[in-house]
């Protein structure tokens, strides 16, 4: 990945770097983008519950981009994958976007039906984890913090089992 790299992100990206204080450092070295779906997400939820982090929706959309989806991106997504809908709201929105897209981008994401989805769309070359992003921008502090579903070695295992299930069909 280099300097500049269009990176989607989903809610659990966004608040995973925040709690682990990589997010900045990711912001100013890639071009980071989500929708408007994962926006809300990030900034919402049970704001009692213990590990809860707030996110700051001002200083966020300071930080990215964020994207409006349209009713025909969503449209143009469930024709190309039946199971699509298994999604949350904000990963649906993420990847009818991604289909949209014609140019060079990667996608952060720690959820396994996302993951499922974007091999099923042909995209497991396009996926990379929290911990490869903090990992290029020296977050060494976060790597530490990590929890196991945003590093590399369970996006692998997820993303094998996914090509192997797309290989069996």
């Amino acid at each position: 990945m280099q300097l500049g790299q269009v990176v989607l992100v989903d809610t659990n990206i966004i608040i995973e770097a925040v709690r682990t204080n990589c997010w900045s450092a990711i912001t100013a070295h890639f071009v980071i983008e989500t929708v408007d779906k994962c926006c809300e997400e990030a900034r919402t939820g049970q704001t009692h519950r213990p590990g809860y982090v707030e996110i700051d929706e001002a200083a966020l959309r300071r930080r990215l981009t964020v994207r409006r989806v349209t009713e025909t991106q969503m449209a143009a997504l469930g024709v190309r994958d039946i199971e699509i809908r298994h999604l949350d709201a904000g990963e649906l929105e993420l990847w009818a976007h991604a289909l949209s897209r014609n140019d060079e981008w990667v996608a952060c994401c720690c959820d396994r039906n996302a993951i499922n989805a974007a091999v099923r769309l042909g995209w497991e070359d396009r996926l990379v984890s929290l911990e490869e992003l903090a990992h290029a921008v020296g977050a060494r502090a976060a790597l530490k913090d990590l929890r196991e579903q945003f590093k590399s070695e369970r996006l692998s295992q997820w993303r094998t089992a996914a090509l192997l299930k797309r290989g069996l069909k």
